[in-house]
């Protein structure tokens, strides 16, 4: 399967068979297809959208990487930057810079650290789950190029979320967590007073970043073209065969051209399984949704938000809130907010829309952002001036594993292929991380001698063992 059918479905009626595959969606030219989230839309001037460092496809190269999303520039930075660098790297993406999940998410760097212990304990020992949600000094260092530090906060609504809540955080506390970087306020009134929601019935805060996620990837991605990258945007990658004239070589086929590598990177997160058959079992793509909303005027200004959110509602929906409180001052609304649920339906009519991000404006899913914040911020209100308000929505794909943690590491059978994929909607508190231990494992580090948890590591065992569906559930953000 071609990784254009995979984003966007394979055609199933005789009359979509019958038109071109070729960058179209529906019938469509593929720029039509995609949604442009807030990120895209206030970038369409920056050459980088199609930038091609070369007007010919290269024939050969080093190293090839499928992906121009954070995961993709985060591994050529380091391979770049190491003492022994590929003399040659080249970057295919599909369409343009960054217009995947990085580039559609709500602009949060927040690390998971208590929600996740939920599903880990059951799963895996203490002192593994203890490691999951650590926080390295290198995601702040990354984040802080183009991000802004901050309080984020996690609010409970409901007596029963909350007493959920605390268990969880003291299950973390147990296994070792880093319980100790979390402020706790468990008395409602101050709850209140610190998130400004109605219902708030406890806090838990912590460090975390919001950051404009296309300038992070095109701050490092110019780094990485003064160092020799070689990016083709709108080069979408068919395939990855053995080649048949250099052994020990694959050959990747694009819709421009072939190159010849000995080393192949996957960073194409819930598409992975598109040139990755063995992988479609287990990295699920499922579509989200971001609402932009202006403020009112009683909510702007010295009354704006402050603090990004996890508001934690009944039967684990979520609403993710980034005010942007430090740049232009829109609020963005993403997590599994309640009208989840009618995406999924909508989605499920028709399994082409599970990887298709060209969705906006999806009522089910803004309606309850507006029912949230007319009823819990306080002045927020339901007349608007004009320029105010909820003024639009766009969509985007998160790869959720089969359990729950990312796939980092060599691509079990296939000598010379690597993966860093399906980050379950945490990939930009991960990727500083896991990209530049990917590049060390790429240039013949050992696992021990890299910083990350052993559950990330794909193997051989643990492909097998979710292929077949032991651990095969939908973990949720």
């Amino acid at each position: 399967m071609s990784v254009l059918n995979y984003f966007f479905g394979s055609k199933t009626a005789a009359a979509e068979d019958a038109k071109p595959a070729a960058l179209q969606v529906n019938g469509l030219p593929l720029a039509k297809g995609m949604s442009l989230s807030q990120w895209l839309q206030n970038v369409r001037s920056n050459p980088l959208l199609d930038h091609r460092t070369t007007e010919a496809l290269p024939e050969t190269a080093d190293v090839v990487i499928i992906g121009g999303g954070i995961s993709g520039a985060t591994t050529a930075l380091a391979l770049l930057q190491s003492q022994t660098p590929p003399k040659s790297i080249v970057m295919l993406e599909a369409r343009e810079l960054c217009s995947g999940a990085t580039g559609r998410n709500a602009g949060h760097c927040k690390p998971d650290q208590v929600r996740g212990v939920a599903m880990w304990t059951r799963i895996y020992s203490r002192s593994t789950v203890a490691r999951i949600p650590e926080v390295p000094e290198e995601v702040w260092n990354g984040a802080g190029t183009q991000g802004a530090p901050s309080r984020t906060l996690d609010v409970p609504v409901t007596d029963e979320v909350a007493e959920a809540t605390a268990k969880i955080f003291e299950a973390c506390k147990a296994a070792g967590g880093p319980t100790d970087k979390v402020e706790v306020i468990t008395d409602k009134a101050e709850a209140v007073k610190r998130s400004r929601i109605k219902s708030a019935c406890a806090v838990y805060a912590w460090d975390a970043s919001t950051l404009y996620p296309w300038k992070l990837v095109a701050h490092v991605i110019k780094r990485c073209l003064s160092m020799g990258l070689n990016l083709q945007t709108w080069t979408p990658a068919l395939s990855v065969a053995p080649s048949s004239s250099s052994p020990d070589q694959w050959t990747v086929t694009t819709e421009r051209g072939t190159i010849t590598t000995p080393t192949v990177v996957h960073c194409t997160n819930a598409y992975a399984g598109a040139i990755l058959p063995e992988f479609a079992p287990v990295i699920q793509p499922r579509p989200h949704m971001c609402n932009r909303a202006v403020p009112p005027r009683a909510w702007s200004g010295s009354g704006a938000l402050q603090n990004s959110y996890g508001v934690l509602l009944p039967n684990g929906a979520l609403f993710s809130i980034n005010p942007r409180c430090t740049a232009d001052g829109v609020v963005l609304f993403g997590g599994s907010n309640p009208g989840q649920g009618e995406l999924e339906k909508y989605v499920d009519e028709k399994p082409e829309r599970r990887t298709c991000d060209g969705l906006s404006n999806f009522e089910p899913v803004t309606r309850p952002v507006r029912e949230f914040t007319q009823n819990e911020f306080e002045g927020w209100g339901t007349e608007f001036a004009p320029g105010e308000g909820y003024d639009y929505s766009w969509s985007g794909i998160i790869g959720d594993t089969a359990d729950g943690v990312p796939y980092v590491g060599p691509v079990p059978g296939k000598k010379g292929q690597w993966i860093c994929a399906g980050h379950n909607g945490h990939g930009m508190a991960r990727v500083f991380t896991c990209g530049p231990a990917l590049a060390k494992l790429i240039q013949g580090a050992e696992w021990a001698d890299i910083n990350l948890p052993e559950v990330f590591q794909i193997t051989e065992e643990r492909l097998a063992r979710l292929q077949a569906g032991e651990k095969n559930f939908k973990h949720r953000m």
